[in-house]
């Protein structure tokens, strides 16, 4: 068995995972009924001695959102499975979610973080799907580090990870504009725009509009994809957010349901929003008559399966 470091824990390697192909055929996906995946969740654990949180960092609820949590809410709600994001709040480690991987395979798979001060990592790159349920990397540019994406700092990243064939998920505050170059300089490099491009801290400092107009530009690029999530947080209104369908159908005229992801946030918006776990779903299912059968074949679960190589 080997293992490599990637931050905070050691990390088990698998020899099962086939690497990511950004041309991979759909023929296996497409033959299937229609497969719901949210496209995005996170799970943790309460600060503990042997695996404290990372200090002055907050989690979206006061109490831990376990997998058995999430698997509790999810019954009925017609998810098939599920992209974890390990939080911030636990540093760089995807140890717990790797349990929940090993305990509900067919549920649960992964996109890791990563340091972006460690171009070390760079290394690890060809063999990272290899990572027990590992499919991909996903990057927050702090809010406390937005010279990262300008000073050279996370230059190591993109070709690296485009060698390696790694889609990545990443959220800024106020910059997804500088992604254009990125997305540009390798176009075969998967970018996945996290929640509209609208991070907690720009809808804090009123850059919604700023940054919907920033994804939209991005949409030129085929190379580049969007999570229409966490709109629970984004939205004035109650579920079924009306004041969303017209960012929801802009973002959707642009990137078309084969570069459109559903999913929720859920532990991000739950404090902003009653709406059940599947209400969530309908909203997209039932409330947007903008979409068509085949459109949410694609956005509900295809569109993401194929992106990340999800068989």
């Amino acid at each position: 068995m080997t293992h490599f470091i990637l931050g905070e824990g050691e990390t088990t390697i698998m020899n099962s995972a086939a690497p990511f192909s950004a041309n991979a055929p759909a023929n296996a996906i497409e033959a299937e009924p229609r497969v719901i995946v949210d496209a995005q969740i996170h799970l943790w654990l309460e600060s503990r001695p042997y695996r404290p949180w990372v200090p002055g960092r907050n989690a979206q609820l006061p109490e831990p959102f376990t997998y058995e949590r999430y698997l509790a809410m999810r019954e009925g709600s017609g998810v098939d499975r599920a992209i974890i994001v390990p939080p911030s709040i636990e540093g760089i480690r995807t140890d717990y979610a790797q349990e929940a991987v090993n305990k509900h395979p067919d549920v649960f798979r992964i996109m890791a973080l990563i340091d972006p001060t460690r171009p070390d990592l760079a290394a690890a790159f060809p063999r990272w799907r290899e990572q027990t349920g590992v499919l991909g990397i996903r990057m927050a540019c702090p809010v406390e580090h937005p010279e990262w994406l300008l000073n050279g700092t996370t230059d190591w990243i993109w070709p690296a990870a485009e060698k390696a064939g790694l889609p990545i998920m990443f959220l800024t505050t106020g910059q997804l504009h500088l992604f254009d170059t990125i997305a540009e300089r390798h176009p075969n490099l998967p970018l996945i725009i996290d929640h509209l491009g609208v991070s907690y801290a720009a809808l804090q400092q009123g850059l919604f509009d700023q940054t919907i107009d920033a994804a939209v530009a991005l949409a030129k690029y085929p190379n580049v994809s969007i999570k229409l999530s966490s709109l629970g947080l984004f939205s004035r209104e109650v579920w079924p957010w009306r004041d969303l369908d017209d960012t929801i159908k802009r973002l959707f005229d642009v990137y078309g349901p084969e570069r459109c992801y559903w999913g929720t946030d859920v532990t991000a918006s739950i404090a902003r929003s009653e709406a059940t776990y599947r209400q969530r779903v309908t909203h997209f299912t039932e409330e947007l008559g903008f979409f068509s059968e085949s459109d949410l074949d694609w956005i509900m679960g295809r569109a993401i399966l194929k992106r990340l190589d999800w068989q």
